[in-house]
């Protein structure tokens, strides 16, 4: 099987477990996913929903944000973890989109990683979800899964989404991703992957190499 075969088929495969393709963050305004991504850098995105609840309740727009007062926005994200850094990079944001881009998210990662605290795994969820281009959010479930599956090696984030670019149907990048997070946290966690329950184990790599037949004894 080539690497977009197997490409292929563990699209088609997540598919049927995960018909619905959905980013894990709730948010209601694109802005506030852009927010939200930044939060849920080294949190679980479980946590953040629970602090954005109040949070997009006390700051309703990007003016709210840009003018917050840094202490009151850390006190409120310090659930989320590295919330001065965090809590700076929100304010910094907001206020270069009002001033850069009349209050609009861009649509390109280019422009988008031009903003404070925004890499290209961010970019490539607001260009996904948002505007609805094709795009690969490689994060920690995406580069490890496909490792197994063997699409990809490394784990160097940019270097990754190359190698999926050149593998996956661009219609296709943006639900792949999604369903590898679902599917990451459901079945092939990190420190328990269960590997004989795996519903998608006919497109995995290393399922094959770890589940050959033994040879016949003499």
């Amino acid at each position: 099987m080539t690497k977009k075969e197997r490409a292929l088929l563990a699209i088609e495969l997540l598919k049927q477990v995960y018909p619905d393709a959905i980013c894990s963050l709730d948010y209601e305004k694109p802005h506030e996913l852009l927010i939200s991504t930044r939060l849920a850098a080294q949190c679980t995105d479980a946590r953040v929903n629970i602090v954005t609840k109040d949070l997009y309740q006390k700051y309703q727009s990007l003016e709210d944000f840009a003018s917050a007062d840094l202490a009151e926005l850390e006190e409120m994200v310090r659930p989320c973890g590295f919330y001065h850094t965090k809590a700076k990079d929100i304010i910094a944001m907001s206020q270069m989109l009002l001033d850069q881009y009349d209050g609009v998210l861009p649509d390109t990662v280019e422009e988008l990683t031009k903003l404070p605290g925004v890499g290209r795994k961010t970019a490539n969820l607001i260009v996904g979800d948002i505007y609805h281009k094709p795009a690969i959010v490689c994060d920690t479930h995406c580069i490890r899964i496909t490792n197994l599956l063997g699409l990809t090696t490394g784990k160097d984030p940019a270097k990754v989404e190359d190698q999926l670019r050149k593998l996956l149907p661009p219609e296709e990048s943006n639900d792949f991703c999604h369903r590898t997070v679902l599917f990451g946290r459901e079945y092939c966690k990190a420190r328990a992957p269960r590997c004989e329950e795996c519903p998608i184990s006919a497109a995995c790599k290393h399922y094959a190499d770890t589940h050959k037949s033994p040879r016949p004894s003499d």
